[in-house]
């Protein structure tokens, strides 16, 4: 049921127009409380997307009543216009719930989008503003509302991706995602909306989502490009009146952001093979994922999966590239079970490495405790034909 999986929760997508394929492209979130609490982070791209700068400041008061998100234009280097379009995209979807019953400003309306950058002129804006009061009517809590919003917000993505969540005392998180290319985040990736019915305060809901980012979507990087749209959303109704373990709370938010993660990484852009690459005795976590990240943006090791070549050299020249504390003449390496490289010399025959649709980089440093993996794809011919331009 995806984010009307929690109580307190309505959502809608339908089919607008903004995109060629016909498909559907405006989707809608709705928090019907008794709770409003909001926690989101967005791209540290220093280049932002008009709804990214609206929801920013939106959001810093920890409340919001919805999220509007719309695919087919990025509304991001679209001038005044398109700061614009986002506030009256707001201020609408506020009025329509108003009449509605619901009681709603501007400011409590999260705005999101996704497609080409550039786009987000008249015809988009007019677009989004007439297919409001349709969309806002189709809203309901049912599991054909959450298909609909989750289907809505795909681009490039061959599959709507959702995932749920359930507490021991019978809350539920429930979120969907949308990404397929510019996977490479910083505080968070693509859009994701994530919903639940815990009774828990904003405070913990903030610590809780930036906990689960951390550790999900910021360690995917299939292509080393970071989007200008990146967000990721989390909204507490407090429609389930039953106590909550905080650190239960924390624990499934993080596998839930991981579930998507995954759907998000197996799904990447002409990708062949889906690739895990996991730093260990590091000094730190920090410094593990500094490593496990640089290797992840080798177009060289990259090319190298591709090609069935399990080229650890490529590898250990990557790690020479951090600032990570380790010993040059110590790294391991081992590829999907063969430790190809020991003490950053050959070891056993990389002839035995074999490869499927999974592979496992495993790089230990033999400088610490701390391990942490980052997720990537190779760099196949169908990734440069299907990016020739590039969206959100």
């Amino acid at each position: 049921m995806s984010v009307t999986a929690p109580l307190g929760f309505t959502a809608a997508g339908l089919i607008a127009g903004l995109k060629p394929s016909g498909t559907k492209d405006l989707s809608l979130v709705v928090n019907t409380g008794p709770d409003t609490a909001v926690a989101a982070v967005y791209t540290s791209n220093r280049c932002k997307a008009n709804p990214v700068l609206w929801s920013q400041k939106a959001s810093a008061n920890g409340q919001a009543r919805a999220v509007v998100l719309n695919s087919g234009g990025a509304n991001c280097y679209t001038g005044d216009f398109g700061h614009e379009t986002t506030t009256l995209t707001a201020q609408a979807t506020a009025d329509l719930l108003t009449e509605a019953g619901t009681a709603t400003q501007a400011e409590d309306i999260l705005v999101c989008s996704t497609g080409l950058i550039g786009v987000g002129g008249q015809d988009f804006r007019d677009t989004i503003i007439d297919n409001l009061p349709p969309l806002v009517a189709a809203a309901e809590d049912s599991v054909a509302g959450g298909k609909h919003a989750a289907e809505a917000i795909m681009t490039t993505d061959t599959v709507a991706k959702t995932a749920t969540r359930e507490g021991s005392s019978g809350y539920t998180i429930g979120g969907m995602a949308k990404g397929a290319g510019m996977l490479a985040p910083g505080l968070a990736t693509m859009l994701v909306v994530i919903t639940t019915d815990a009774k828990v305060d904003q405070a913990l809901l903030d610590q809780a989502l930036r906990a689960s980012t951390s550790q999900s979507f910021d360690r995917l990087d299939t292509d080393g490009c970071m989007s200008t749209n990146d967000t990721v959303i989390l909204m507490s109704s407090g429609a389930h009146d039953a106590a909550v373990d905080t650190d239960e709370f924390t624990s499934l938010l993080r596998e839930l952001c991981l579930d998507l993660m995954h759907q998000l990484h197996v799904d990447a852009e002409g990708a062949h093979h889906d690739i895990a690459i996991t730093t260990q005795g590091a000094a730190s976590e920090a410094e593990a994922v500094e490593v496990s990240r640089s290797v992840s943006r080798s177009a060289l090791f990259k090319a190298a999966i591709f090609g069935q070549d399990p080229n650890w050299g490529r590898v250990v020249a990557q790690v020479g590239t951090t600032s990570a504390t380790f010993d040059p003449t110590a790294i391991d390496v081992i590829i999907n079970g063969t430790e190809v490289c020991r003490a950053s010399g050959p070891y056993e025959d990389p002839e035995k490495v074999t490869f499927d649709r999974n592979v496992d980089v495993v790089i230990d440093l033999h400088a610490g405790d701390a391990t942490a993996t980052v997720w990537t794809s190779d760099l196949t011919h169908d990734y440069v034909e299907e990016n020739s331009a590039y969206s959100t």
